[in-house]
C-alpha cells in the first residue's frame, strides 16, 4: 500500500502540485486538501500517513511570511497536528510551510508546552540579510542523522530558493548548544566544493546563522526547510542539464519520508 500524503492548501499556497509530483515519484499517494475542507472535517488528518505544508505566500503573507497560516495551525488544528507529530508520522514544511511551522511553535518543538512557547519566541525566520527577495539555485548538505528525511543522505542537494524571509536567527535565550547537540540542524548551505558557506553570500543566500537551511524536531520526524527540493526531481530541471551537469536531485529526501511513513 502506498502511504497517503496530505498536502495542505491555503489561499496563496503554491508549489503544492510540484510537491505532489515529488511524492508520487517517491511512492506516495498525495492528495491536496484545502484548509476550509479540513476546518469542516478535521478528522481527515487521521486518514493520512504523511503531512506536507508546501511553499508559496499563504494569505498573501499578511502580518509576515507564514504568520496567518501559523495561527491556523496553532488554533484550528492544534490537537490534530499535535497528535500527528507525536505519533511519529513524517511532516515536512517547505519555504512558507517552514515559516508556518516555526511561527506556530511546531518547530523546533522541544520540552513542555510552556518551555516550547518560551523557546519558540526566541527563534524566527526573518528578512533576508541583503533586504530583498532571493531567487537562485543553491547547494545543500544533509547534516542531521536523526532527521528521518535526511538520514543516510550523503549526496548534496542542488535546488532553488525563492523567499524574502528565510533568515534563520535566534536570540540569546535560545539554547543553541543543546539544539546542536540534539542533532536538529537538518540541512546547511554549502559552497560548490562542499564546504560550509560560513555565512558568505550568495551561497548562504539569506544570512542564516550557522548556514541553517532546515531544522528538525528532537524526535526527527518533522522537517522544515527554506529551499525547494521538489523543484529538482527530474534531470531536466537542473539549470545546467543541457551542458551535461547532473546530480543533486531532491527526490531522495522525499523517498526517505515516504519510506519512513510506511513503517509508522
Amino acid at each position: 500500500m502506498k502511504p497517503k500524503a496530505l498536502v495542505l492548501q491555503a489561499r496563496g499556497s503554491n508549489r503544492d502540485l510540484d510537491v505532489m509530483d515529488a511524492l508520487t515519484l517517491a511512492g506516495a499517494d498525495p492528495t491536496g486538501v484545502p484548509l476550509n475542507e479540513l476546518r469542516m472535517n478535521n478528522t481527515l488528518f487521521r486518514n493520512f500517513n504523511l503531512l506536507v505544508l508546501p511553499g508559496g505566500f499563504s494569505y498573501a503573507d499578511a502580518l509576515g511570511a507564514g504568520k496567518l497560516l501559523a495561527l491556523d495551525l496553532a488554533s484550528y488544528f492544534v490537537e490534530e497536528i499535535s497528535a500527528f507529530v507525536e505519533s511519529g508520522k513524517p511532516v515536512i514544511g517547505i519555504c512558507n510551510g517552514f515559516q508556518a511551522l516555526v511561527k506556530s511553535g511546531i518547530l523546533p518543538g522541544e520540552g513542555t508546552k510552556e518551555e516550547r512557547s518560551k523557546k519558540d519566541s526566541s527563534i524566527t525566520l526573518t528578512f533576508n540579510q541583503h533586504g530583498h527577495f532571493e531567487c537562485r539555485w543553491i547547494n545543500l548538505k544533509p547534516v542531521s542523522k536523526k532527521c528521518i528525511w535526511t538520514k543516510d543522505l550523503s549526496e548534496r542537494i542542488t535546488c532553488p530558493i525563492a523567499h524574502g524571509e528565510g533568515n534563520f536567527q535566534t536570540t540569546e535565550l535560545f539554547p543553541i548548544s543543546s539544539f546542536i547537540e540534539q542533532d536538529q540542524i537538518a540541512l546547511a548551505y554549502i559552497n560548490s566544493d562542499g564546504s560550509l558557506a560560513n555565512g558568505e553570500y550568495p551561497n548562504n543566500p539569506n544570512g542564516s546563522i550557522l548556514d541553517i537551511a532546515g531544522i528538525c524536531n528532537p524526535q526527527g520526524n518533522v522537517l522544515g526547510l527554506m529551499p525547494h527540493p521538489e523543484n529538482h526531481i527530474h534531470t531536466w530541471q537542473h539549470p545546467r542539464h543541457t551542458r551535461g551537469e547532473t546530480g543533486g536531485s531532491g527526490l531522495k529526501l522525499f523517498e526517505n519520508g515516504v519510506k519512513y511513513a510506511k513503517q509508522v
